[in-house]
Formats: C-alpha cells, structure tokens, sequence
C-alpha cells in the first residue's frame, strides 16, 4: 500500500509538470517556409558573388551544397558540367525551376563561369 502512495505522490506531480508543454504552429503555415527560401536564395548569392575562376567542382559543392539541377556534356573532346543552385524566386509555386536559378558553368572541372552569358557560350 505504501507503495502506491508513493508511486502517485512522485507520478501525480511529474504528468502535472509535463502537461505544460505547447507546440506553436504559424497561422498560415508559409512564414517559416518564406524564410527558408529568401535565406537559401541570399546565401547563395552571397556565395556565387565571392567565387573565383578556376575551383574545382567539388569546392563549389562544398561551399554551395547539392545544386538543384546539374548537366553535363562533352563536346570536342571537353567535359563541361554545369550546377544550377536558386538565387532569384520567379514562381510563387513552391517549386524551384532553372529560371530561378544562376548556373555555374565548369569546363574538365575547373570554375570558367556564371550566369547566362557563360551558359550561352558552351
């Protein structure tokens, strides 16, 4: 009997204390997701705006993350891959599309450009 006494005495408080807990949701659900993408979309910028010439593929990744879209081709005995990250939002769709984003073009894996002009050249 005693016991039992004391598993609610120590029981009671604890489920007591624990009831408190709250979740918050956004009233319309889109705040956080807004942020999400003005922030990735500056960030990206930011990063593109402080590359140099000549990195390598993999550097870009590491500094950029995974592109959104990527190509590659080989054209006169060249590898050309080209990553495409968002930077601009065009679409309120919630999906990301190439016009929304600022490709890097790299020729056998170095850094030769960005931006269309540098896409329109290969």
């Amino acid at each position: 009997m005693k016991k039992h006494l004391l598993a609610l005495l120590v029981a009671g408080p604890l489920a007591l204390g624990l009831s408190g807990c709250v979740i918050s949701v956004d009233s319309d659900g889109w705040d956080g997701h807004t942020v999400d993408w003005e922030d990735r979309e500056y960030k990206n910028r930011k990063v593109i705006a402080e590359l140099e010439l000549d990195l390598g593929t993999q550097q870009v990744k590491d500094r950029l993350g995974v592109p959104d879209f990527n190509e590659t081709l080989r054209r006169d005995g060249e590898t050309y891959t080209v990553l495409f990250y968002r930077t601009q939002r065009m679409h309120g769709d919630g999906k990301t599309t190439k016009d929304e984003c600022t490709p890097l073009v790299f020729k056998n894996g170095a850094l030769v450009g960005w931006g269309d002009t540098a896409l329109n050249r290969i």
